[in-house]
């Protein structure tokens, strides 16, 4: 190696060993003064250097063992040095992780529960603008607040957004890029713009879509099949034609109204290859039809 290659390589490793000495010196935990302003910073929770924009920390608790990651900001209230009353604000769980680039703004309240875990770049805010006054520009207008609470054991994907009022139950998981607003049951998967519940889990059935509530029927064998076919839920009366197919979901190859209007059926999803099922007719009024098979039909 070259006497320039030996300088380059021990000038890299000085570089590295600096930095990691400085970011240790700079993460915010109870043993050093940056924390001592918090209103509670519990034992081994840390704030990882460089942190973001913190203020109002006499308005923060952050639990025991949580990790915040580098640049998240964290704050209470409209700027430093502003009293907000005798509560605290801002409350993070215990053993949560927020993703690095997140921001946690709070003004009236926010409750983070323990274990809960964010990707990066997650924001979650208890306020928000308003536009009341068409003639006033609305960065003037004065923000409303409303509280938010998400639920321990939950997890926020990449991107998230959290806006005031939202209520998220625990053990519930938001998509990345949700844009989240209103109330959400315990156990939810949430995702879209704007967000709503798309699985919810349900005992001894399992995580199913929201129009399905554990009522299923049991599946039943399809003739010339090595397996079962699942229920499958169709918004009118059908008569279903020639189902064919491998494991896996397929389209109903046919499907008609009863007095042969048109009507539109969902995929029917198959745990086993099927060859084929006879066509199966549901009269009477719309409801959902059971397991399609080869002898037997639920009714609604």
């Amino acid at each position: 190696m070259s006497i320039r290659g030996v300088v380059r390589r021990a000038a890299g490793a000085l570089i590295h060993r600096g930095w990691a000495a400085i970011r240790a010196a700079g993460t915010v935990s109870p043993a050093n003064p940056a924390g001592y302003r918090f209103r509670r910073l519990g034992e081994g929770a840390c704030l990882s250097f460089p942190v973001g924009a913190i203020f109002g920390e006499a308005w923060i608790e952050i639990g025991e063992h949580t990790l915040v990651g580098e640049r998240v900001s964290i704050s209470a209230g409209m700027g430093p040095g502003v009293d907000l009353g005798p509560d605290s604000i801002v409350r993070i769980g215990g053993s949560c992780s927020i993703g690095r680039g997140s921001h946690i703004v709070g003004h009236q309240s926010i409750d983070i529960g323990d274990h809960v875990f964010t990707g990066p770049y997650v924001y979650i805010t208890d306020q928000n603008h308003v536009y009341d006054d068409p003639e006033i520009p609305i960065g003037r207008q004065w923000p409303r607040n409303n509280p938010v609470i998400i639920g321990s054991g939950s997890w926020l994907g990449t991107g998230a957004v959290i806006l005031p009022g939202t209520r998220i139950g625990r053990q519930c998981v938001v998509a990345g890029g949700a844009v989240v607003r209103g109330e959400f049951p315990d156990h939810s998967v949430i995702a879209g713009v704007p967000a709503k519940v798309v699985r919810h889990y349900v005992a001894g059935d399992g995580w199913l879509p929201p129009h399905l509530s554990g009522t299923r029927a049991e599946p039943v064998e399809a003739a010339g099949s090595a397996g079962l076919v699942e229920p499958v839920e169709v918004a009118g009366p059908v008569e279903v034609v020639e189902v064919t197919g491998s494991a896996g979901p397929v389209e109903v190859v046919r499907s008609a109204g009863l007095d042969g209007s048109a009507e539109q059926a969902g995929p029917i999803a198959l745990a086993g290859p099927v060859a084929s099922a006879r066509p199966i007719r549901q009269p009477g009024t719309p409801g959902p039809i059971g397991p399609v098979g080869a002898e037997s039909v639920g009714t609604a």
